[in-house]
């Protein structure tokens, strides 16, 4: 049943998330005992993206020999144990035709040849959105191959904190970073009564707001805000369909507003508001302009610090409307998190993607295909075309739907404290 694979890669890619460990571990585990030998890539791409036969591939330095004496109890361990970076080696092929590119596809033939070196017979792919766009290219890849060259099968296990993925309905190391940034708010929440203050927390989640909206409710904030609440309502004029602007004298509003609905209704001085990272997006062009982007393009929102820009402007206006002096702190929050010990079900569902990138290839012979579960930790496998665009090879972001259930919950526990 093993489907001529005598030796398989494990590769992690991107930011890391509590539950990682479990999903290498338990992977690693099935392949070994069922007479596969199991080599883990060390940090990402960053080290086949260089691959060159005239320097080889040293063990122990770009990768290691994964063994079960070696993987005893690492299942709910802190960290990655192969490492993990953002090197992306598809970061110049767009579309399909770059494929055919040499020079755009090179780093893609790198790392091909990189594991072949290593006499890889498939890849288990474990990454965020952007580990999947290059699972998918890497495959579109070999399928461009000449015919009897040897062309590994790929499948990719989903990741990310931010829970934003599309084919799955939590991410692993959602729930337990959800958990830490919860504590974090329910800390700052007694600083700021202590103190008749507000914070401003920042919370990662780069496009979706299914993180700050976790730690939102978890913490008992006092309010939510991310992407999916930039309606028409906060747009400012010169949005354009492709190009959210929002209107952030209108959002500061919103916060001053909330502030002194607690302060005048209930006589609370104190509280935190939560913004999802992704906000920084829809700032205007001229603040973002200087700002750097990663290997994938993305914007740095890190460098932007948008929970002190806010709270600045939010302690201005409610000094404005009310004359009292309020300080407002902005905090961002998310590093905190992303190697936290796993919690029970981070560690039950990571186990169980690892288990299903196995059967995946050792018992069905797939090929290009996400893991997904549901319902009882149920397997069943996403094909990659139902994940990415094909013209474009862009991944679809999961937001949270606006009026949705869970968007309501958020919206209905804020209102308590009278937004």
């Amino acid at each position: 049943m093993s489907h001529g694979i005598k030796r398989v890669a494990l590769l992690f890619a991107g930011g890391p998330a509590p539950g990682a460990n479990a999903v290498i571990s338990t992977c690693a585990i099935s392949f070994i005992r069922a007479g596969i030998e199991v080599v883990g890539i060390r940090y990402g791409y960053s080290n086949l993206i260089d691959y060159s036969p005239s320097s080889p591939l040293v063990e122990g330095q770009h990768y290691k020999m994964l063994t079960e004496p070696s993987l005893r109890r690492t299942r709910s361990k802190e960290g990655i144990i192969i490492g993990t970076a953002r090197a992306n080696p598809g970061k110049q092929v767009t579309s399909p035709a770059d494929l055919e590119h040499p020079e755009k596809s090179a780093p893609l033939r790198r790392v091909y040849d990189g594991l072949r070196s290593l006499g890889v017979d498939a890849l288990v792919s474990i990454g965020g959105d952007d580990t999947l766009k290059t699972a998918n290219k890497l495959k579109a890849f070999q399928d461009r191959l000449p015919e009897g060259q040897k062309r590994m099968p790929i499948v990719h296990v989903p990741k990310t904190i931010d829970n934003d993925y599309a084919g799955i309905d939590f991410t692993f190391g959602y729930f337990t970073a959800v958990e830490t940034l919860g504590t974090e708010i329910r800390n700052l929440h007694a600083d700021a009564e202590a103190a008749r203050a507000y914070f401003v927390v920042e919370s990662m989640g780069r496009s979706a707001g299914w993180l700050a909206y976790g730690a939102a409710i978890a913490g008992e904030a006092n309010m939510v805000i991310s992407v999916e609440d930039i309606t028409a309502e906060y747009l400012a004029p010169e949005s354009t369909p492709k190009r959210k602007v929002m209107d952030l004298d209108k959002v500061v509003a919103r916060i001053v507003r909330m502030m002194r609905n607690r302060q005048e209704r209930e006589g609370k001085e104190y509280g935190v508001v939560v913004l999802a990272e992704g906000l920084a997006e829809y700032l205007s062009d001229e603040v973002i302009a200087s700002m750097p982007r990663d290997d994938h393009g993305h914007l740095s929102v890190a460098n932007c610090d948008l929970g002190k820009m806010v709270a600045k402007r939010v302690a201005a206006e409610f000094k404005k409307q009310t004359g009292i002096t309020r300080k407002c702190t902005g905090i961002q929050l998310g590093y905190e998190c992303r190697c936290a010990r796993p919690h029970a079900f981070d560690v039950m569902l990571g186990s169980q993607l690892g288990v299903g990138a196995y059967r995946a290839l050792h018992e069905q012979g797939l090929n290009g295909v996400m893991v997904s579960v549901s319902g009882q930790l149920d397997l069943h496998y996403v094909p990659f075309e139902k994940l990415v665009d094909p013209q474009t090879l862009v991944t679809v972001v999961r937001f949270i739907r606006p009026e949705s259930d869970f968007h309501r919950l958020a919206r209905f526990l804020s209102s308590f404290d009278g937004e």
